[in-house]
C-alpha cells in the first residue's frame, strides 16, 4: 500500500510538471490593456510584462505594442535587460524566463510553485551576473547570464524584497517591506541594512546624481538622501496612496507614480513635486523613459505612452 501511494504521488508530480512544461501564454487582442506590472528598455525596444504571462514589445517608443507567446501563464512582475538582446522576466511560482533575442522568444529557466514565494524584481549586475528577488527573503542568483539559478540568503530577515537599483557610484540598493533598505558596495556580494525613518513597506529607489537617492513606498511616503542613505529628508508628496515607481526623464525631470493614477513630477531634483492624476484614476505600476523625452507607463490600464508634452502639462496640474 505504501509503495502504491508513493508511486501515485510520483505520477501526480510528474503529470503536474509535464503540464507546467507545456503551458504557454495565449495571444489576446487586448493584451496591451491587461494588467501589466513592469516595463523596461531593451536597446531601442520596450518590453512590458504582466498577467497570464503576457509579454508585449514596442519598437516605436511605446506608440504601438504587440504580444509574443512565452512558456508560462504565471503573473509576471518584473523584467530587466543586460543589453538589447539578453533579458529576464520573473513572476509568481518563482518563475524566471530568459530571452537572448530582445524578447522575441523566451525560455523558462526556473520555476518552483511549491515554494509559494513569488518573485517581484530581477536585476543584472552585468551580462553574466543577475539577481531575482521576492517574497519571504527570496534572493536567487545567476552567474551565467540567467541560464541557471541558485538561492542565496543575504540577511536573516524573511521580509519581502521588492526592488533592486544601482547608483552611478556602483552601489546597489534593495528596498523591501517594513522599512527595509539594503545597500551593497561590492556588487551584491554582501549587503548591509540602512536606517530609514519609516517602517512601512518600501517599493523602490531611484538613484540620482552622485550619491543622492530617492526612496518611496506606502501611503505616499517618499524620502530623499544626499549621501547614499546616511541621512534622510521626508518629502511632501501631497498624496496618501501607494507609490510604486519612479523614473528620470531625458530632460532631467523626476517622475513618481502609484495607485489611483497618481503621477508626481519634479523639476528641482526631487525637492518638490507637482501632482497630476490620470483621468481614469487607474494605478501606475512601472515606468520607462523613452528616447523622445516621453514616458511609457504600465499598470491597471495596460501599457500607454505619455508624451513629453503631456509630462510637461502635468506640472501645471494640481
Amino acid at each position: 500500500m505504501e509503495k502504491a501511494a508513493r508511486l501515485a504521488a510520483a505520477l501526480t508530480l510528474a503529470l503536474a510538471s509535464s503540464a507546467m512544461a507545456d503551458e504557454s501564454s495565449v495571444l489576446r487582442p487586448l493584451a496591451d490593456r491587461s494588467l501589466l506590472l513592469d516595463v523596461e528598455a531593451a536597446g531601442s525596444r520596450l518590453v512590458a510584462v504582466g498577467e497570464r504571462g503576457h509579454v508585449l514589445l514596442s519598437d516605436d517608443q511605446g506608440a504601438h505594442w504587440r504580444q509574443v507567446v512565452v512558456p508560462t501563464t504565471a503573473l509576471l512582475t518584473g523584467v530587466a535587460f543586460a543589453d538589447a538582446k539578453l533579458g529576464l522576466a520573473v513572476g509568481h511560482d518563482s518563475t524566471i524566463l530568459r530571452t537572448t533575442d530582445g524578447g522575441l522568444k523566451w525560455e523558462r529557466v526556473h520555476v518552483d510553485a511549491e515554494a509559494d514565494a513569488p518573485l517581484f524584481d530581477v536585476f543584472f549586475v552585468d551580462p553574466a551576473r543577475a539577481f531575482a528577488v521576492g517574497a519571504y527573503g527570496s534572493f536567487l542568483e545567476s552567474a551565467d547570464g540567467g541560464a541557471t539559478w541558485a538561492p542565496r540568503p543575504i540577511t536573516e530577515s524573511d521580509a519581502h524584497y521588492h526592488h533592486v537599483s544601482r547608483a552611478a557610484s556602483g552601489a546597489l540598493y534593495l528596498a523591501g517591506e517594513g522599512g527595509l533598505l539594503l545597500r551593497s558596495d561590492d556588487q551584491g556580494a554582501t549587503w548591509r541594512e540602512l536606517a530609514v525613518p519609516y517602517e512601512g513597506s518600501l517599493f523602490g529607489t531611484l538613484p540620482l546624481d552622485g550619491d543622492a537617492l530617492l526612496l518611496f513606498g506606502l501611503r505616499g511616503h517618499a524620502l530623499s538622501s544626499p549621501d547614499g542613505g546616511r541621512s534622510w529628508t521626508p518629502l511632501e508628496t501631497g498624496v496618501d496612496t501607494m507609490l510604486t515607481s519612479a523614473a528620470r526623464l531625458k530632460d532631467g525631470r523626476l517622475v513618481m507614480a502609484g495607485l489611483a493614477g497618481v503621477v508626481l513630477v519634479s523639476s528641482d531634483g526631487g525637492r518638490t513635486f507637482t501632482l497630476h492624476a490620470r483621468p481614469d484614476r487607474l494605478g501606475v505600476q512601472a515606468m520607462a523613459p523613452t528616447p523622445d523625452g516621453g514616458l511609457a507607463q504600465c499598470g491597471e490600464f495596460g501599457v500607454r505612452k505619455l508624451a513629453a508634452a503631456d509630462v510637461a502639462a502635468a506640472e501645471g496640474t494640481r
